[in-house]
């Protein structure tokens, strides 16, 4: 047996663990979460680059 093939059973069985855990909400809210993150990261940036070439 080779190497790739027990990282892949190793990856394997570890997703297949840990898969019936999740929820489908927790995933649902996470997804929900990092868009809201990003668009509110995206926009203070604008805001900061707006700031920044008023002070010039």
């Amino acid at each position: 047996m080779n190497r790739s093939a027990v990282g892949m059973g190793t990856c394997g069985g570890l997703l297949m663990g840990i898969f019936p855990s999740l929820l489908i909400d927790d995933i649902f809210r996470t997804v929900i979460l990092a868009i809201v993150g990003a668009a509110v990261s995206f926009f203070v940036s604008l805001l900061l680059a707006h700031l920044v070439k008023r002070k010039r």
